[in-house]
């Protein structure tokens, strides 16, 4: 018998105590995912990083837009996303709701650790937002 990986160690009830658990981080995502049901709905857009070990796409609907980064790799991975069109937005990483730093017009460059993953919720108008929503109320005057 395993004394660290065995069903007296592993098990629900010793997990259910312990915050750092694998049954209390999936608990967490869960519940996560069912806040923002962006995951389950609107658009998804698929990015082309120069670097094929990482997937990253976008989730879009109405209210809210997720941008998603995951590193396939057992190593460590940099990598670049064109995102022109959130120039001037903050992505806010889901987890832990820290910052990130604001979309600029260079690439968004991004480093996950091995098989790691970044789930960014994007705040704040994009420039291209506030150049049509700036038309659109030019027109109305």
């Amino acid at each position: 018998m395993d004394p660290i990986l065995g069903y007296e160690a592993v098990n629900v009830e010793a997990q259910q105590g312990d915050p750092s658990s694998l049954l209390s981080w999936m608990r967490n995502m869960i519940a996560l995912r069912k806040l923002f049901p962006v995951f389950g709905r609107g658009t998804l857009e698929f990015l082309n990083p120069s670097n094929r070990k990482v997937l990253a796409y976008l989730r879009r609907d109405d209210e809210q837009r997720v941008l998603c980064v995951a590193n396939l790799s057992r190593f460590a991975q940099p990598v670049d996303l064109e995102l022109p069109e959130l120039e001037g937005a903050t992505p806010v990483e889901m987890l832990g709701y820290v910052d990130f730093p604001p979309i600029g017009k260079q690439p968004y460059r991004l480093t996950l650790g091995p098989y790691g993953f970044f789930w960014l919720e994007v705040h704040g108008e994009s420039k291209q937002l506030e150049a049509v929503a700036s038309q659109m109320t030019h027109r109305r005057l």
